[in-house]
C-alpha cells in the first residue's frame, strides 16, 4: 500500500464524510461497506496505482456516494451501477449535494458491469464478489478490478485481479480492511454528532483516560438512552436495561474477577452461559478478549447498558461482595428502645451499608426520582422512589431492620447530622455526583413508631435550569411569562402547594434573564434548588438571623434589576417585596396558596396595604403538575363518562378527544413519563387594580378576575388533554370537584 498524494488527501478534505450519513434512510438501507468511513477509504485509495486523472472508472454499488465523489475528484469519469433503487434515490441525494460532471449513476446488475461504456481502466467494486473474472473484458489493456473478497467480521479481503500477458486471469489477495467502527463513527452516521465534536471529544477523551463516547454525551444534547439503543443496533450489540440484567446477575462470577480490571475497563461480567461470558459495559468501543484470557470460554457476548445502569449494576454486585464481611449488630438493639446498644449500633458503618446507601441513590437518579422514601414498618423495611409524582416500590432491597439502622447513620454521617439523635427530626444537606451531574441531596429524618424514617430530595446542579420552551407551556402562556421578565418593575407571584414546580418555573424565567445577560438579577432562597450560571444567589440562614426580609433590605443597596424572593412567607418579607417594586425593581416570588384568586387575599391576610398591592401586582401564576403521555405509546382513547359529566354538565363538544399511554419499555410500562405544569394565569389590568383596591369578598374577586380574562386551570387542562400532553384522568387529581364545571363569570354560570 502506498503513500497517498496531494491530490488525493485533497480530495478526502474536500469532501465531508457527514454530508453522505445525513438522511434518516441510511441506517434501514445501508452497510457498513455503503458508507464506509474516512479510514476505510484512505486504505482503498493507497492500495490503487498511482492515478493520473484521465482514467475512466466504473464503481459497482453506489452506496451512499460518498466513495464515488472521491474518486470523481481524482479521474476523468466515473461511472456507478447500482441495483437497489432506493440506495439509488440516496446516492443521487448526495451526489447532488456536490454537482460532479463527471459522475454518472446507472441502474444495473452490478456483476454484469457497463460493457456499453467500456473500456475502463479501473472497476472498484465496494460489495462483495465471489469472482470479478466475467468484468474481465471490460478492462483496458493495462486495466485492473479492485473488489471486495471473503469477509471474516468486520474484516474483508481487498482482491486484485487482471489479464497476464497471455490473456489469463491472476488474482491476487492485496491486504485486508477493517470495516468496524467506534461508537464516535456510528454517531456520525446516525447524523447525530459532525466531525468536529467527535474530533474535540477523541481528544478530550485521551487526556482524561476515558471512554469517547462518555465525552461526545457530554457536548451533545441527546437523550441518553436513546444514543445507546441506537448505537447497540448500529453496532450489532444486545441493549438492555438495568433492571433486566438483575435477574441474570451471577455474584460467585463477578467475584471471579479482578475488580480493578474491571474498573479500568469498564466492564462488568453478568454471568456464563452455555460457555460463554455474558459482558456488560457502557463503552461500546471496549475489548473484551482479555477477559476470554482470563476466564475459560467459549465467546464473549458484549451487552450494552447506560452509565447510569452500569453503576447500578455495579453497585449491586459490590453489595453482594461485601455483605459477606458485614456482622449485623444484635436484635435485641432494635427490638426496643434501649439506648444501651444505640451507640454500638451508631458507630457501625461499613462499606456494605454504604454500597447499599450509594445503590439507592443510583437507582434514583437513573428513574428520574425527585425523591426517594426509606421507611420502617415493625420488621418490614419499605424503600420506594417518588417519579412523576408517584410512589414507586423498590423491591431488590429486602434489609433487615438492623441493616436499616446501618444505612441512616451512613445518611447522617454524609449530611453532618447527629447519629446519637433518634428522638427528634434533622434536616441536612450532602452531594452525589453521577457522571458529569453533581445532585444537592436535601435530607430530612422523621422518628416514628417502630423507627427512624428517612426523606431524600434529589435536586440536580448543572448550572442550566429549564428554557421556557422546556416547561410545555403553550405559546400564548410563554409569551405573556416573557412578557413580565420584561417589565422594569412590579411584582410577579408563581402560586401553588408544595412540589407543585413553583420554583422550576420560576428558574426558567431565571435562565432567560441569565442567558440574556443585560440585566443584574439576585437570588435568595430557602434552599437554593437550582445552580443557575449568571445569577447572583443567597441562601437565608435564620440560624444567625439572616431571613428573607432582611436580603431584600440588602439587595436594593446591590444596585440590581431583577430581585428573586424564594417564598413570602410572613408580612414583613411581603412588605418588604413590596417595597423593593416601588422602587423600581421587578420581583418574582412564591406562596403557598391553592389558586391566583387565593393569592390576593393571601396577601390581604399577611397584611399589606390593598393600594399598594393593586399599584404593584403584575401577574400571578398559579399552577400544579400533571403526568405526560408517554410520546412512544400514545393511542387514541375512549373518556371515562363520569370525568365527562362533571367538565361538561351541559353537552360534551363534539369535537372532544383524549389519548392514554399504553404502556412501553420507554415508560416502564407506566404509560406516562415527565410531568406538566397546567397553569391558570391572571393578568392584572386597570379593572383588576380597582377591584383589588377594594378588597371585596373572595367570591366576588373570583369572578371579577374571571371577566377580566383569566386564564384558568381548567381551561389549561382541557387544552393538554386536546393535545394528547396529558390523560384526561389527571383532571380529578388537579382539579377540585367545583372546578371541574365551567365556572360562572359576572355572576351568571356560563352555558359551556
Amino acid at each position: 500500500m502506498r503513500a497517498l498524494d496531494p491530490l488525493a488527501l485533497q480530495a478526502l478534505k474536500d469532501v465531508p464524510r457527514a454530508q453522505f450519513v445525513a438522511s434518516p434512510d441510511l441506517s434501514a438501507q445501508l452497510s457498513g461497506h455503503s458508507i464506509p468511513s474516512t479510514l476505510v477509504v484512505r486504505t482503498l485509495l493507497g492500495y490503487l496505482p498511482a492515478l493520473t486523472g484521465n482514467e475512466q472508472v466504473l464503481l459497482i454499488g453506489a452506496g451512499s456516494g460518498y466513495l464515488a465523489v472521491v474518486l470523481s475528484r481524482l479521474v476523468r469519469q466515473v461511472q456507478v451501477i447500482e441495483n437497489n433503487p432506493q440506495i439509488l434515490a440516496i446516492a443521487r441525494a448526495n451526489i447532488a449535494k456536490f454537482m460532479p460532471g463527471n459522475l454518472h449513476l446507472h441502474s444495473g446488475d452490478g456483476r454484469q458491469g457497463l460493457p456499453q461504456l467500456a473500456p475502463y481502466d479501473l472497476i472498484i467494486s465496494s460489495c462483495e464478489l465471489s469472482t470479478a473474472e466475467s468484468l474481465l473484458p471490460q478492462l483496458s489493456p493495462q486495466g485492473a478490478i479492485y473488489y471486495l473478497g471473503t469477509r471474516n467480521g468486520p474484516w474483508a479481503n481487498l482482491m486484485l485481479c487482471r489479464t497476464d500477458e497471455q490473456g489469463r486471469a491472476q488474482i491476487s489477495k492485496l491486504g485486508l480492511i477493517d470495516f468496524s467502527r467506534d461508537s464516535s463513527e456510528a454517531l456520525i452516521d446516525l447524523g447525530l454528532v459532525d466531525e468536529m465534536v467527535v474530533e474535540v471529544a477523541r481528544a478530550e477523551a485521551r487526556l482524561l483516560k476515558k471512554p469517547v463516547l462518555h465525552s461526545i454525551l457530554r457536548h451533545v444534547d441527546i437523550d441518553n438512552i436513546n444514543t445507546y439503543k441506537a448505537l447497540a443496533q448500529r453496532l450489532g450489540i444486545r441493549f438492555a436495561e438495568a433492571d433486566e440484567l438483575f435477574k441474570e446477575l451471577d455474584k460467585q462470577f463477578f467475584l471471579s474477577f479482578s475488580r480493578t480490571f474491571l474498573d479500568h475497563h469498564r466492564l462488568l461480567p453478568v454471568c456464563k452461559r452455555d460457555g460463554r461470558l455474558v459482558i456488560a459495559s457502557d463503552n461500546p468501543d471496549v475489548k473484551s478478549e482479555l477477559l476470554e484470557q482470563m476466564h475459560p470460554c467459549t465467546g464473549v457476548d458484549k451487552v450494552l447498558v447506560t452509565s447510569n445502569d452500569f453503576r447500578r449494576l455495579w453497585s449491586v454486585l459490590n453489595i453482594s461482595g461485601k455483605s459477606d464481611g458485614y456482622v449485623p449488630p444484635p436484635q435485641q438493639a432494635l427490638a426496643g428502645e434501649a439506648e444501651a446498644f444505640a451507640a454500638d449500633l451508631d458507630n457501625q458503618v461499613s462499606p456494605y451499608l454504604v454500597a447499599i446507601y450509594e445503590a439507592i441513590l443510583f437507582d434514583a437518579v437513573s428513574e428520574k426520582a425527585s425523591d426517594v422514601h426509606i421507611e420502617r414498618y415493625q420488621q418490614r423495611v419499605r424503600i420506594r422512589l417518588r417519579v412523576d409524582g408517584d410512589l414507586y416500590d423498590l423491591h431488590h432491597y429486602q434489609l433487615t431492620p438492623a441493616e436499616l439502622a446501618g444505612v441512616i447513620n451512613v445518611i447522617k454521617t454524609r449530611a453532618q447530622l447527629d447519629i446519637a439523635e433518634h428522638r427528634l427530626p434533622q434536616g441536612g444537606r450532602s452531594r452525589l455526583k453521577v457522571g458529569e451531574t453533581s445532585y444537592d441531596l436535601r435530607i430530612q429524618t422523621q422518628p416514628s413508631l417502630h423507627g427512624e424514617h428517612v426523606v431524600i430530595r434529589l435536586l440536580p446542579q448543572s448550572g442550566h435550569a429549564l428554557t421556557l420552551k422546556d416547561l410545555g407551556l403553550s405559546p400564548g402562556l410563554t409569551r405573556q411569562y416573557r412578557r413580565l421578565l420584561d417589565n422594569p418593575s412590579g411584582l410577579v407571584l408563581i402560586v401553588g402547594p408544595t412540589g407543585s414546580g413553583k420554583t422550576t418555573t420560576l428558574s426558567a424565567g431565571l435562565q432567560e434573564l441569565a442567558d440574556d445577560g443585560t440585566r443584574k438579577v439576585i437570588t435568595v432562597e430557602d434552599p437554593i434548588e437550582y445552580a443557575i450560571d449568571n445569577i447572583q444567589q443567597t441562601r437565608v440562614r435564620n440560624n444567625i438571623g439572616f431571613t428573607f426580609a432582611d436580603a431584600m433590605r440588602s439587595f436594593v443597596r446591590q444596585d440590581p434589576d431583577v430581585i428573586l424572593v424564594g417564598e413570602i412567607r410572613d408580612g414583613e418579607t411581603a412588605l418588604e417585596a413590596v417595597r423593593a417594586s416601588q422602587t423600581g425593581h421587578l420581583v418574582l416570588s412564591t406562596l403557598h396558596c391553592n389558586d391566583s384568586v387565593d393569592a390576593i387575599q393571601r396577601l390581604f391576610d399577611l397584611g399589606l396595604h390593598r393600594n399598594s398591592l393593586a399599584s404593584e401586582l403584575l401577574a400571578i401564576m398559579a399552577q400544579r403538575l400533571a403526568k405526560r403521555i408517554c410520546p412512544d405509546c400514545k393511542v387514541p382513547a375512549e373518556p371515562d363518562p363520569q370525568i365527562l359529566r362533571e367538565l361538561f354538565p351541559q353537552q360534551v363538544p363534539d369535537n372532544f378527544r383524549c389519548f392514554v399511554g399504553k404502556g412501553c419499555p420507554q415508560c416502564n410500562g407506566r404509560g406516562t413519563r415527565g410531568r406538566t405544569a397546567v397553569v391558570e394565569f391572571l393578568q392584572i389590568n386597570g379593572e383588576l387594580r380597582d377591584v383589588i383596591s377594594r378588597q371585596p369578598p373572595l367570591g366576588e374577586l373570583r369572578w371579577r378576575a374571571l371577566d377580566a380574562g383569566l386564564v384558568t386551570m381548567r381551561d389549561s387542562a382541557l387544552e393538554l388533554v386536546l393535545q394528547g400532553v396529558i390523560p384526561l384522568s389527571e383532571l380529578p387529581r388537579i382539579l377540585p370537584e367545583e372546578r371541574l364545571a365551567p365556572e360562572p363569570r359576572g355572576g351568571i354560570r356560563s352555558s359551556e
